[in-house]
């Protein structure tokens, strides 16, 4: 009799654990996967100036972005001569900012894009968490 009860709490301790485990599996999925951009989407760009230039200059290309359609927020920094902002891509294209931003400056500037083995380095606190290598693995397995 008590081995009977005892089968009985095991097996539905089994079928709880299971259906929570799928649970999980299937959050950690929908939350991973791929989504298009939204309304709150935003999205970092750089440029790199292949020239020289100084704290006014850097003031001016502030403040040019700034009135750019979609530009969320800018960073210059004359000492690199390097403009780093981001945007919403539902309103605007960085393509787009960065060819106007040429015209306008006439600057020898060009958008700095990752390599693909960059990307695949991506954030190095995310690429050792718990979370990321399990995400991979329901990624891989679905």
């Amino acid at each position: 009799m008590i081995t009977k009860k005892l089968k009985q709490i095991l097996l539905w301790a089994g079928g709880i654990s299971v259906c929570l485990i799928v649970v999980l599996a299937v959050h950690i999925y929908m939350v991973t996967r791929p989504k298009p951009p939204g309304a709150n989407t935003r999205i970092m760009a750089r440029i790199d100036i292949r020239q020289d230039i100084s704290q006014q200059d850097a003031d001016k290309i502030s403040a040019w972005l700034y009135q750019q359609k979609g530009v969320d927020r800018v960073m210059v920094n004359p000492a690199t001569a390097i403009v780093v902002f981001t945007f919403f891509p539902v309103k605007t294209n960085a393509g787009n900012i960065v060819s106007d931003f040429q015209t306008t400056f006439h600057y020898p500037a060009q958008r700095y894009v990752p390599s693909e083995e960059e990307m695949k380095s991506g954030c190095p606190a995310m690429a050792q968490s718990f979370t990321a290598k399990l995400s991979g693995v329901f990624k891989h397995i679905f």
